[in-house]
């Protein structure tokens, strides 16, 4: 609908604050909002996987960066909680993943073996990157 402005952030609301939230803030159930851009979602996830293998989607990504922000403020010593409740692979397609290569290299077909899962299709041998 031309009355909305579409974002990347699945699983989060658009343009609307749905009734269970309003409640909890009419009800004073927070204690900060945080806004935080696409972009920045999009990057902390990236981040996430390039250099912590933790597969999120972009809404993973968002919330352990306004986790990555409230901890540049924390007093030392606090513990911060963000939970990432589903992995990306249904992701994939988005931009979330546009700049990853297809085919992997040496290094990151050791770390796949290394999973006791992994598994190519039948017949298939990886294709490694240069």
């Amino acid at each position: 609908h031309p009355a909305f402005t579409p974002h990347p952030i699945q699983g989060w609301t658009p343009d609307f604050i749905p009734y269970v939230l309003s409640e909890g803030l009419d009800a004073d159930l927070h204690d900060e909002l945080v806004p935080v851009t696409a972009e920045e979602a999009i990057s902390t996830a990236s981040r996430l996987a390039a250099e912590e293998g933790i597969f999120t989607g972009i809404s993973g990504g968002a919330t352990v960066a306004v986790a990555l922000k409230t901890a540049a403020k924390a007093e030392k010593g606090s513990v911060i909680l963000a939970m990432c409740p589903d992995t990306s692979e249904r992701y994939l397609s988005t931009p979330l993943y546009a700049t990853i290569e297809a085919d992997m290299n040496e290094e990151e077909l050791e770390i796949a073996k290394s999973t006791p899962s992994y598994q190519l299709l039948p017949g298939e041998d990886p294709v490694l990157a240069a």
